[in-house]
């Protein structure tokens, strides 16, 4: 059941309300301007075994991530095979589709960025392979990136301009045991869930959280990510304007 906490701040699960359907592709939409958002998005994207259908392109930057499964992913002439902990970066005007061998489901994370006005569409599936237009890599392994200390924290940043996106930045961050001091950021937030178990603060509220839990964080909204287990907790953040994942500021700030 969806939670709404301080400030418009918003938590779901992960198939979380009723998907659109289409063929062998479900989606969720988590996070969009219809829960208040000014532009970011979270989609939750299940794709079943087989080729899916390919998604028209949409005048935006739209950042993926590999949540569980395996599979290969086409964007317009590259193909990639991806894994978890991959991350995807889709450039505006790209068509995307995917081919699931199976015989799992193929779940991705999407955060488009700003969020298109316009209804989903499809196109026929597109399974051209050759080197991509813009002579950048469209994946990211998360152990190829470098991991960043900040306090007791690290984060490792997949998707940002190093891989052509000049607007949203896409990190993966892991959280130690305990409570951080809550904080706010001047940039749209979006987080879901990877691993472990804790809870969700906006202000004085707060809800559990675990795998698979999705998160919109408004500008400037006061928060905190608390950390109940024993074990590091993960979690996949997209942001939008782009910067750093570093870059926040405290209560009294």
């Amino acid at each position: 059941m969806a939670v709404n906490l301080e400030g418009q701040c918003r938590v779901t699960g992960l198939k979380e309300g009723r998907p659109l359907v289409h063929e062998g592709l479900r989606i969720w939409r988590q996070v969009g301007r219809a829960n208040n958002a000014e532009a970011i998005s979270l989609r939750v994207l299940e794709f079943a075994p087989g080729p899916s259908p390919s998604l028209s392109p949409a005048d935006c930057d739209d950042v993926l991530y590999v949540f569980e499964g395996s599979g290969r992913v086409f964007l317009d002439r590259t193909a990639v095979d991806v894994k978890p902990d991959t991350g995807i970066y889709l450039r505006p005007g790209a068509h995307f589709s995917v081919l699931n061998p199976g015989p799992e489901p193929l779940i991705l994370i999407s955060s488009q960025c700003p969020e298109p006005a316009d209804e989903i569409k499809f196109t026929e599936t597109k399974a051209l392979a050759s080197e991509p237009d813009s002579g950048l890599p469209p994946t990211v392994h998360l152990w190829e990136r470098k991991a960043k200390p900040t306090s007791d924290r690290w984060y490792r940043v997949l998707v940002d301009e190093k891989m052509g996106s000049k607007q949203v930045t896409q990190f993966v961050g892991a959280i130690p045991p305990g409570r951080a001091p809550d904080h706010f950021h001047h940039y749209e937030e979006v987080l879901c869930i990877l691993s472990g178990e804790g809870k969700m603060w906006a202000g004085e509220s707060s809800t559990p959280i675990r795998r698979g839990s999705c998160v919109f964080l408004p500008r400037h909204q006061v928060h905190c990510v608390e950390n109940t287990g024993s074990e590091e907790l993960r979690l996949l953040g997209v942001f939008y304007p782009a910067g750093s994942p570093a870059a926040r500021f405290d209560q009294d700030d």
